[in-house]
């Protein structure tokens, strides 16, 4: 019965008033198990649960729940359990929550807390958006360097049961600024009359609580923490951020990237929650943008009308020439895009980055003009598609292939770096992006080279 309880099950007990029987069951389930029952099923039902679930429990299970289940939840409770549940949520969960609703609807929830809590909720609220503030908790251990590692272990006893983490403890000075972390291991394996300055080496890494939420994410992928503490101008230590919510920051920020190198703007809901007009702007300013962009390629074609008259086999060739630098420059500007995201390189890095993408460009340009010409001069029907002059087509081709991709692959890596040199989100640069502007080049380059080699041969 306990495994197989589903949301179906959940009503029929309800429908039935077997409140007692669906408490003991629903709380003998894990809480992201109760919650994912709950997200399928009516907020109303919900609702009644809700009022005869223990309030912890409650909170805990609200909390695993998306927002898009938490948000009707909340207007199907009444004003006291809804206190119930924000004033159990842990702090960093109640304010995703507070922050995706409107200013309204939030100020009125923040007036149902505790004086205590709504303190803790207004001070992270008080921090900017997508800030490391945002994410933090206050739920942490803090103890004195002065103490004795028994004394810590008496402490951590006492206030310990409803902190975020205790892997790591918080040594802090008379005015509350960070000094040093210790791992709960080590605590364990000293001896308890051992001062705690004795097993301290006063090297901590902290965030400050204004930093982009990202900083959190290349931090605790470089130090393998499970929670990093945070600090405030000052240095006084003001919360931690937890392994959970860092991977919560680091699937935000992936999904956002790979919605701007699509060229679509930033998704703010799961995709059936974004209104079929909202789907459009963010799609169609992109679009628009891009579409005004590749009407340069005609442009540029325009110019070189004479070249194209004379020599149609030139055409031909237009797509595959325009389609290899737009992937190439995709190639780079996705490589490039990722390493500034992790931190694998740096802006300073930029002249380093250029040589060697020019080099990629000249090795992957060689070998694709090496197939285009071996297509072009092997091929059986080449003198009834390409002409006579097929040895100096294959060779304009070849050419055109090593120039537009050493510039697609240039231009892919230069221009994220340019654009987080700007202070802008180098995933702008998006591959389609990158595409349509080695168009218009490729474009300009195909004719240019060809003039020069089919001049007084087709041209």
């Amino acid at each position: 019965m306990l495994g197989q309880l589903v949301g179906p099950d959940v009503v029929e007990m309800i429908t039935e008033r077997q409140f007692s029987a669906l408490r003991r069951s629903l709380t003998a389930l894990p809480v992201p198990s109760v919650a994912e029952i709950f997200t399928d099923m009516d907020p109303k039902d919900v609702a009644i649960v809700f009022r005869i679930l223990p309030r912890e429990f409650a909170a805990d299970v609200f909390e695993y729940m998306p927002f898009e289940a938490q948000e009707p939840l909340l207007k199907e409770l009444g004003q006291e359990h809804v206190a119930a549940v924000l004033n159990q949520m842990d702090p960093d969960d109640r304010t995703s929550l507070l922050e995706e609703l409107p200013g309204q609807v939030t100020q009125r929830l923040i007036s149902l807390l505790s004086p205590e809590e709504r303190r803790i909720a207004t001070t992270l609220l008080g921090y900017p958006e997508d800030s490391v503030g945002r994410r933090m908790t206050p739920d942490y251990v803090a103890v004195r360097s002065d103490w004795t590692v028994g004394a810590v272990m008496d402490h951590i006893r006492q206030v310990g049961h409803d902190k975020e983490t205790l892997n790591v403890i918080y040594v802090i000075d008379g005015q509350g600024r960070l000094v040093d972390d210790i791992r709960l291991r080590e605590l364990v394996l000293a001896d308890p009359a051992t001062l705690l300055s004795e097993i301290m080496d006063n090297q901590v890494s902290y965030l400050d609580a204004r930093q982009d939420q990202e900083e959190a994410v290349r931090m605790c992928q470089e130090l393998d923490r499970v929670a990093l503490p945070v600090v405030d101008s000052t240095g006084l230590l003001v919360g931690i951020v937890t392994v959970d919510d860092i991977m919560d920051v680091a699937e935000e920020e992936v999904t956002e990237d790979i919605q701007k190198m699509a060229a679509v703007q930033a998704l703010d809901a799961p995709y059936f929650d974004v209104g079929l007009p909202s789907m459009i702007r963010k799609r169609g300013v992109w679009l628009s943008v891009l579409f005004i962009g590749e009407m340069l390629t005609a442009t540029a074609m325009g110019y070189f009308e004479q070249e194209i008259s004379r020599a149609l086999v030139l055409v031909l060739f237009i797509p595959l020439i325009v389609s290899s630098g737009g992937n190439s420059g995709s190639q780079a500007a996705s490589l490039i895009i990722r390493a500034l995201a992790v931190g694998e390189l740096r802006l300073r890095d930029w002249f380093r980055v250029m040589s060697r993408e020019i080099f990629s460009g000249l090795g992957l340009g060689l070998i694709l003009g090496a197939i285009a010409f071996v297509r072009i001069v092997l091929w059986p029907w080449r003198h009834e598609m390409y002409g006579e002059h097929y040895v100096m087509v294959g060779i304009t081709v070849a050419g055109t292939l090593i120039g537009v991709v050493t510039f697609g692959t240039l231009a892919g890596s230069m221009l994220p770096i340019a654009l987080k040199r700007l202070g802008l989100d180098p995933a702008v640069s998006s591959a389609p992006f990158v595409a349509t502007l080695v168009d218009v080049a490729g474009i300009i380059i195909y004719f240019t080279i060809a003039a020069v080699i089919l001049r007084g041969v087709l041209l």
